[in-house]
Order: structure tokens, then C-alpha cells, then sequence
């Protein structure tokens, strides 16, 4: 996540979505005082700064009533008032109205089924390359990623725009033009790109079963987007 005081704007980081790669590259273009958080493991360039501080728990408490001890002892506890997969609504509680009102937001989203399968390559990677797809894709868990960037009820989107991971480079070419930062084409490092090696298109590995686990899992995202399998 990345709040920029200088260029104006608030990056909300979705999951496998080039996240780490733009948050890098962002990075580089930001003040002294603008907010970088952290990225888990470090990234050579990525300088996070100014990502600590007091967290009031009186919006905390309003937005999630049921867990008023727990937000009030991660309020005296936790020295992280911004994280790196912070949604989109914490973000709107922790920032002054005005920051959040004049700001630009943005973030992107992708494909579920290509989107998923990108995860599946991450965790069987790391799992020495034993998981298979059906083996991921029964435990459930994946990267959802409308939460971050809708408001509590899922339905309404409180971003200013969605890019499309299908279309990347074009509309962060367009983002970065508003704030006059400087963009080739290139964000210059694929962090987490290596974990895929099958460069097969989604179409050509999921069968119909893998097909609507994943359309079942997503399905707020599909209706937000208009996602699709296509052929």
C-alpha cells in the first residue's frame, strides 16, 4: 500500500495482481513523507517509510462493533497504522477525510481464473512442486480480492478505478500520466513472476469442475467486473 502525499494518490495492493512490482516502482517516485509499507520478503529498491503510528480506535470500533476488545487491544499493540494488503475501507478510517476525499485511489484486478492459477504456481513452487491443482484447489483458499477495495457490504467499489491486469501497462500508463511520473512501459523488476513456468493460458488447464470452483469462489468479483471465462 502506498499513500502519496507528493503525487496525491492512494494505492490499495490487491493480491496476485503485479502488486509488489508497482509498489517498487512506485516507491522510487515517492517523498520523504509519503507512506510505503513493507514488503514481505524485502525487495532490493523498495524503501518502506512512515508506515507506523497511533491508530484512534473510535472509527475502528464503528466500522467492526462486534470486536471491540480486539480493536482496542490492536490499537494500543500494533505499531502498523498502514500494512502492505491494508483494504480499502481501514485505509478510509486511518486518513483525514480530506486525504481520502481529494485523493486519487486505485488499484487492479484480474481474471480469477488466470488470477488463481498464477497462486496455484506461487504455493506449488514453494511446496517443492508436490501440490497439485486439485490438491490447491481444495483447500479454498484464494486470492479474493474484492474486499479491498469495496465498502463492508462487498456491492459498492470506493476506489477510483479498477485497472485491468489485462491491460496493464496502457492504464498505468494513463494513472501515471495524471501524476506526472515518469513511465516506459516497464515497471523495471517481475517480483513473484518466476514461481510460473506453465505458460499455458487458463482455458487449456482447468476442466469444467476447476472451471466452477473458481467461478463459485469469485463470483462477487465476476459480477463486478463482468469476468468471464472465455474461450
Amino acid at each position: 500500500m502506498i499513500l502519496s502525499h507528493k503525487h496525491k494518490f492512494i494505492f490499495i495492493k490487491t493480491a496476485k495482481t503485479a502488486g509488489t512490482s508497482i509498489e517498487v516502482f512506485l516507491s522510487k517516485h515517492c517523498g520523504p513523507q509519503d507512506v510505503v509499507t513493507p514488503i514481505a520478503p524485502p525487495v532490493e529498491g523498495h524503501q518502506p517509510r512512515n508506515y507506523e503510528g497511533f491508530i484512534n480506535p473510535i472509527p475502528e470500533i464503528a466500522r467492526r462493533p462486534g470486536k471491540l476488545f480486539s480493536v482496542l487491544r490492536h490499537s494500543m499493540t500494533s505499531r502498523e497504522k498502514f500494512y502492505n494488503h491494508i483494504p480499502a475501507t481501514e485505509v478510509r478510517t486511518r486518513v483525514p477525510a480530506d486525504v481520502w476525499n481529494s485523493y486519487f485511489k486505485f488499484c487492479v484486478e484480474r481474471n480469477p481464473w488466470d488470477k488463481v492459477l498464477s497462486h496455484y504456481h506461487m504455493h506449488a513452487a514453494r511446496e517443492g512442486g508436490s501440490l497439485s491443482l486439485d490438491e490447491y484447489l481444495g483447500r479454498g483458499r484464494f486470492p479474493i480480492n474484492y474486499f479491498r477495495y469495496t465498502d463492508r457490504s462487498g456491492t459498492k467499489i470506493i476506489v477510483d478505478r479498477v485497472l485491468r491486469y489485462e491491460h496493464l501497462i496502457p492504464e498505468l500508463s494513463e494513472v501515471f500520466s495524471q501524476f506526472n511520473i515518469p513511465f516506459d512501459g516497464t515497471l523495471g523488476v517481475a517480483a513473484k513472476s518466476k514461481y510460473r513456468t506453465d505458460r499455458r493460458p487458463y482455458q487449456q488447464v482447468f476442466n469444467d469442475e476447476q472451471r466452477k470452483i473458481v467461478e463459485k469462489a469469485f463470483a462477487k468479483e465476476i459480477d463486478l467486473h463482468g469476468y468471464r471465462f472465455e474461450p
